[in-house]
């Protein structure tokens, strides 16, 4: 059983999450974009002073609901994890069709290779 006290720290608050439409408008309409084979990072500064995640997992390239929630807990997973290294930015991470029958291993992977990559090319460029 966990302790009540580390429940905390296994959750996502509100404030780290883009959670309106305007949010997603806003990184979609001026942020850059990265990638690889199983997912597209978009990215773009914000003033809130952490990053912030937002998720855009379609039926599409996901397929079904079971298949989406698996590719969105594994991105929360490790967003949570590397959210330390990153720099105060808005993050919508969009999965691609290989990402549905990759396994947990490569898709963690590949979200870490993602995040040094931001964090690398946002360290880098002006705000």
């Amino acid at each position: 059983m966990v302790a009540c006290a580390s429940l905390s720290r296994l959750t996502l608050p509100a404030r780290l999450r883009l959670r309106h439409k305007r949010d997603f408008d806003a990184v979609y309409a001026r942020g850059r974009r990265m990638g690889d084979g199983f997912f597209t990072v978009t990215i773009r500064s914000n003033p809130v002073g952490a990053p912030r995640l937002g998720l855009a997992v379609a039926v599409k390239m996901a397929g079904g609901a079971v298949a989406r929630n698996r590719l969105r807990r594994i991105i929360r997973e490790s967003f949570r994890v590397h959210q330390h290294e990153l720099p105060a930015v808005d993050l919508v991470v969009s999965a691609r069709p290989p990402a549905r029958a990759a396994s947990a291993a490569s898709l963690r992977a590949s979200l870490a290779a993602l995040w040094k990559k931001v964090g690398e090319q946002c360290a880098t460029s002006p705000p």
